[in-house]
């Protein structure tokens, strides 16, 4: 028998409808902005003034002073590369550290967790992590932009509660079985956990793609640059990158900050939907134990 529903549940549910389709275009507005921008003949872009709906005379010359552009290419590859390799790094060091975080009767394992846990919180602070990093032979080089920020204490803790969701069971007739730690790992923890995995995978490949002041503090020569770096130039500083057509240059300046913000945005929207479904399971996976 179907539930009559009041006035004030049908009003409040319009309500809601219209506020959230609210907070949809303000949302979304601001990238279509950066789009339709994008496509704008520079000229004509600068002396549009309110929302822009639509391209001011379609133009693609923002796209093709980027492209060729050997700079964003560049950097493009280096991004790329520091994605992959970092995120591999993060997974790795995440899951082995997590996994003996959650064995209760390891070896220091608590101790251990409060250091880990403080760590969180507290650092040394940004002048010493610079000496370090100086020091050890990593200034100026592409590694500096992956082994500082190998591991994250607050992703350690949610994949510490992924694998404490795992049935102690499976643990025991591994070891039973004779299975060695590194294999329990890889055959157990990694398949069981791989909602958070996925997530975690997500989580790190973003902040890999998306940092740039490690760039700026530990790296000096410009083939090394991140496509972040680039992007921080020309939109935050106010600077063109170096074109090989300068008429091309003058031509593109408003435009090519949009799409570059465009060409360096599209590969985390264009990998995020294969990841959508494993986000929020990932993420609850061990929140609620009991």
């Amino acid at each position: 028998m179907k539930i009559k529903e009041s006035f004030g549940s049908k009003v409040f549910d319009i309500a809601n409808i219209v506020f959230l389709l609210l907070l949809m275009l303000i949302t979304l507005y601001p990238l279509w902005h950066v789009i339709m921008c994008s496509f704008s003949d520079s000229n004509a872009l600068i002396g549009h003034t309110g929302t822009l709906w639509m391209p001011v005379d379609f133009s693609l010359s923002g796209y093709q002073a980027v492209f060729k552009n050997e700079s964003v290419w560049n950097g493009f590859g280096v991004s790329v590369f520091v994605v992959i390799a970092g995120t591999a790094l993060n997974i790795l060091l995440t899951l082995i550290t997590a996994y003996f975080l959650s064995k209760q009767d390891a070896i220091l394992s608590r101790i251990v967790s409060y250091i880990v846990i403080f760590s969180m919180y507290f650092s040394a602070g940004l002048i010493p992590m610079y000496l370090v990093v100086r020091n050890v032979g990593l200034y100026n080089n592409i590694f500096a932009l992956i082994i500082p920020n190998a591991i994250n204490t607050f992703y350690v803790i949610i994949m510490r509660s992924s694998i404490q969701g795992v049935p102690d069971s499976l643990f025991e007739s591994a070891e039973l079985d004779g299975a060695s730690h590194f294999t329990v790992v890889a055959r157990i923890v990694a398949p069981l956990c791989m909602p958070t995995i996925a997530v975690l995978v997500l989580y790190y490949s973003v902040d890999h793609w998306n940092s740039w002041f490690n760039a700026m503090l530990y790296i000096r020569d410009r083939s090394k640059y991140p496509l972040q770096l680039f992007l921080r130039e020309v939109a935050v500083a106010n600077a063109t990158l170096e074109m090989q057509d300068t008429d091309s240059t003058a031509s593109a300046k408003e435009t090519l900050k949009y799409a570059l913000i465009v060409v360096s945005s599209l590969p985390v929207m264009c990998v995020y939907p294969f990841l959508q479904k494993y986000f929020v399971k990932g993420v609850m996976v061990g929140a609620v134990k009991g």
